[in-house]
């Protein structure tokens, strides 16, 4: 399956039309053995493909017209069912959410709906293989999307983070993604984790393909002229490795333009804050099942166990996420930083299929990731190669100050 730029190529040079590369996506899902996808609407695709390429034909369209794409079970399309990856949602929605709406705009095809952790809440999507090793995570809450993509049967999809969904999956399928800085891209009709960290994004192969899948997302034209990322951090957040993260981000970081520059000055784990927070916030959203408590898998139920039993006061933690979040910009601004690198995830994917049964068992997954919600910082991530013992996909992720997304973006190029 080729990439976003290939396919919108092809079609603008009419060597391939969108009928057929609805077809080809729709064949090679029917014979997918990941688990992706939760609901795939095949009529209602090839009819939008037979509009894009009418479209395409008068002249004069977007650049995504007549590309597919999966959305993550949490984005609002008109019509169809929206359930979270959950025995509880069953809603059909009347609009589609900001987010679908202007893909759809811009003529994109959608092929259906992609999987996720139950309601976002964990980083393992364990109904979902990896297509490098089907015994291995595909990584979540957007595990069905990245794993989608790795497996050939969409181009393009979207996710959501709100402690690392976008990159966990993105890191153990070997895609790429951004989460845009906070704001950038609208949530409304996305059905929300905890609303003030959460992010909607992009996901494909590269993060060029990335590029104006953001862009339609945002409703914003990218800069043509880009900061390059002339120096580089090594993040001060670093731990342990698994000896193939760490062989491949030492590759990387040797191609990179780092310069030794000191850590900021504020306290780095901010975990148990995050974590209070995101519960508080989710609890909110979720009182609409209070009557149907069992109906959650144990895993998300657990979340909301918590918040009741550690109720929090979230005006401080939001005034401290300012805070740490002004001091990191000032950090950048002294120093001269582009773009602050690390492993996006420490380990590579761990054995699927006890995630949901085991609270809080993604400790590993988000150590590096939750943060940057925390700040609300835009984070590109990208694969680093196999491991060379395990030959699974291994990630590192460049970190920007805020409305940095264009210039991250533009570092595979």
């Amino acid at each position: 399956m080729i990439g976003v730029l290939d396919a919108a190529a092809a079609l603008e040079r009419r060597e391939v039309s969108s009928r057929e590369l609805v077809g080809e996506c729709l064949a090679r899902i029917d014979a997918d053995t990941t688990g992706a996808w939760i609901r795939v609407y095949a009529d209602a695709a090839r009819a939008a493909a037979a509009a894009a390429d009418e479209r395409r034909a008068a002249g004069g369209v977007p650049l995504l017209c007549g590309v597919p794409i999966g959305l993550k079970d949490l984005y609002a399309a008109a019509g169809v069912p929206l359930t979270a990856s959950s025995a509880l949602l069953r809603e059909i929605p009347d609009a589609d959410c900001t987010a679908w709406a202007r893909l759809r705009t811009r003529g994109m095809v959608l092929l259906g709906h992609l999987h996720t952790h139950e309601f976002a809440a964990g980083g393992t999507t364990d109904q979902v293989a990896n297509p490098w090793d089907h015994d291995r995570s595909a990584g979540g809450s957007s595990g069905g999307s990245a794993a989608a993509i790795a497996a050939g049967t969409t181009p393009a999809a979207t996710g959501t983070d709100t402690a690392g969904s976008l990159r966990i999956p993105s890191a153990f399928c070997g895609t790429a993604t951004i989460k845009p800085t906070r704001g950038l891209v609208p949530i409304d009709g996305i059905v929300p984790l905890a609303p003030s960290l959460d992010h909607a994004g992009p996901m494909a192969r590269t993060l060029g393909d990335c590029e104006p899948l953001l862009a339609a997302m945002a409703d914003v034209e990218p800069p043509r002229e880009r900061r390059p990322l002339r120096r580089v951090a090594l993040s001060p957040r670093i731990g342990e490795l698994d000896p193939d993260v760490a062989a491949r981000f030492d590759e990387l970081c040797a191609r990179l333009p780092l310069v030794d520059v000191p850590a900021p000055e504020l306290q780095l784990d901010v975990g148990a804050a995050h974590f209070d927070l995101l519960c508080a916030e989710m609890r909110e959203w979720h009182r609409r099942f209070d009557d149907n408590r069992e109906g959650y898998r144990p895993s998300t139920r657990a979340f909301l166990e918590y918040a009741e039993t550690h109720p929090v006061d979230v005006a401080p933690l939001q005034a401290r996420r300012r805070r740490d979040a002004a001091h990191w910009v000032a950090w950048f601004d002294e120093h001269d930083v582009d773009a602050i690198v690390e492993p996006t995830v420490p380990i590579v994917p761990r054995v699927r299929g006890r995630g949901y049964d085991e609270p809080f068992s993604d400790v590993a997954e988000v150590s590096l990731t939750y943060y940057w919600n925390w700040t609300g910082f835009p984070v590109v991530t990208f694969p680093t190669g196999l491991g060379p013992r395990s030959g699974l996909p291994t990630s590192a992720s460049l970190v920007g100050r805020p409305g940095a997304d264009w210039d991250l973006l533009a570092y595979d190029r």
